[in-house]
């Protein structure tokens, strides 16, 4: 029991940790690209 009970306390930890990347890959990609639209419209006004 104690084993089955390792396995899944590492696969937890291991999709944690993996949720927790993709979302800071994915904050910092629409992060870039609202900056770079924010950028291009305040270009557009000069």
């Amino acid at each position: 029991m104690d084993e089955k009970i390792r396995i899944i306390l590492i696969i937890i930890v291991s999709v944690s940790i993996f949720g927790l990347l993709v979302f800071v890959y994915v904050k910092n990609h629409i992060k870039k690209k609202l900056e770079y639209y924010l950028n291009e419209k305040n270009k557009k006004k000069l």
